[in-house]
């Protein structure tokens, strides 16, 4: 036992002494590898962005820009609006709420004081119906219908705008696409031969514009269906509290 205690030792040893040994040379080699790579990082994100501009170059400029705009209208749109309906925004419950106890402690100038001092198209339609509220209850509801259709087309402006681009974008790159392949054809006409290289390069030039139309509408599709969403959550907003406001007014009424 106290023998092959001394051998598993005495092999501890050697190995111990074998991984100092070879230490030295990993750690050289680690070191190496992580240089090389933190070389290599910063070219592969450069060449992220040369291959893209390269291959927008590529695609021509003639349907490349016209692309890139209808992206860069599309997206300037499209934040527009949502900054508008994000500050159209208003908390309807606690607004009805101070209508309500406006109406009951100071009358009817009070509450559209409140309204004039809050922002939102909900305001504004509580206003237009407190506002002909002298003329009876079925007035006030009428300007109340009406003012919510403009509100309605406030919020919905330049939304149609957007889905043009939406459908703009893809079928100008179909038609990048299409005119591409007639200059292939072409070249291989001239040519009198069928080479690959004339084909393969007209065919990719090509296929880039259907790919960065996709690409377009794809982006603005995101930020259309948020829009829209949105927008019929301040509408159902509206209406639900427009109907409040109808029953707040008969009550008083009575």
């Amino acid at each position: 036992m106290r023998k092959l205690f001394i051998a598993l030792t005495f092999l501890g040893f050697m190995a111990t002494a074998n991984a100092t040994i070879a230490t030295p040379n990993s750690a050289t080699t680690m070191a190496s590898t992580l240089v090389q790579d933190a070389d290599d990082a910063p070219a592969e994100s450069a060449s992220f962005t040369q291959e893209l501009k390269k291959r927008f170059i590529e695609g021509g400029p003639g349907f490349m820009g016209i692309v890139l705009i209808c992206l860069i209208l599309g997206l300037a749109i499209a934040i527009e609006r949502i900054i508008f309906l994000n500050l159209a925004t208003t908390n309807t419950k606690k607004l009805t709420d101070g209508v309500e106890e406006a109406l009951s402690s100071g009358g009817v100038e009070a509450a559209k004081e409140l309204c004039r001092n809050t922002k939102g198209p909900v305001a504004s339609i509580f206003y237009q119906g407190l506002d002909r509220i002298d003329e009876g209850v079925e007035s006030a509801e009428k300007a109340v219908v009406a003012y919510g259709g403009v509100q309605m087309g406030q919020l919905e402006k330049n939304v149609s705008w957007i889905s043009l681009f939406i459908a703009l974008a893809p079928m100008l790159g179909f038609m990048g696409t299409v005119i591409g392949m007639i200059q292939a054809f072409d070249k291989i006409e001239a040519a009198g031969d069928m080479q690959p290289s004339l084909v393969a390069g007209g065919i990719k030039v090509a296929l880039l514009t259907t790919v960065f139309g996709l690409i377009v509408a794809i982006i603005l599709q995101v930020f259309y269906n948020y829009i829209v969403a949105k927008i019929d959550s301040i509408v159902n907003d509206m209406e639900d509290a427009s109907i409040t406001l109808i029953d707040i007014l008969v009550a008083q009424k009575k």
